[in-house]
């Protein structure tokens, strides 16, 4: 899912896209491609939408990264369940694996999430990490053992944030979209855990992204002081 505008990185994103800028001097969305090839995930379709242009020149037709990339566009800020349902609708199957395209993910994590999905047997998967923990735009994931009870959670103890990793099978995206707009996927996923279908937690390792545009320059820059 790469459409969004970004508005927290204000005003670097009135020129760019986010998923383009570099964490460790690379660009988001490459690194996240290269994983996706690297876990086998070989046919992946990009939703753009905002500054799709750019998006889009990077990430060509996946082959500087191994893979097979179809552009889907949202025209429309409606939420990542409708971002996912252009997807589908654009000839993406499920089961699928959905991720942010502005994440970069502890190596290897992709392929170990995807795997322990593909292999559980269960309705979906949501990943999730202790760092960074629960905070502002990071709500907390309430689990049992490794089934995920509530997509959020009010308990200030609980150390586990939700990552934009998912795990879809048929029973949560049958029921994208099916609420009011914005559509959102934890509200998919919630209504299926609801319904008595299992969505399994998945413990991943650090993740990084951009949120704010001092951290452009933390998060490519490690030798100067943190504020």
């Amino acid at each position: 899912m790469a459409a969004g505008e970004g508005t927290r990185l204000l005003p670097l994103t009135e020129h760019w896209p986010k998923p383009v800028l570099p964490i460790d001097g690379r660009p988001v969305l490459a690194v996240l491609l290269r994983e996706l090839a690297a876990a086998d995930l070989d046919r992946v379709w990009l939703v753009t939408g905002y500054l799709a242009d750019q998006v889009e020149g990077l990430a060509g037709d996946g082959s500087a990264f191994g893979i097979e990339v179809t552009f889907v566009h949202q025209p429309d800020a409606l939420g990542s369940a409708d971002a996912v349902r252009r997807a589908l609708g654009g000839g993406g199957g499920v089961p699928a694996l959905v991720s942010a395209a502005d994440t970069v993910y502890s190596r290897g994590d992709i392929a170990r999430f995807a795997a322990e999905f593909a292999g559980s047997g269960a309705a979906g998967a949501v990943a999730v990490r202790t760092d960074p923990p629960p905070g502002p735009g990071r709500q907390a994931v309430r689990r049992s053992g490794a089934r995920i009870e509530a997509l959020r959670d009010d308990d200030p103890d609980n150390p586990w944030s939700a990552a934009p990793l998912w795990g879809l099978g048929p029973a949560v995206a049958e029921r994208l979209c099916l609420d009011n707009p914005p559509y959102e996927l934890e509200h998919a996923f919630q209504s299926a855990i609801g319904a008595g279908e299992t969505v399994i937690a998945v413990e991943i390792g650090k993740t990084r992204d951009l949120t704010y545009p001092l951290d452009l320059v933390e998060e490519n820059f490690p030798y100067l002081p943190r504020t």
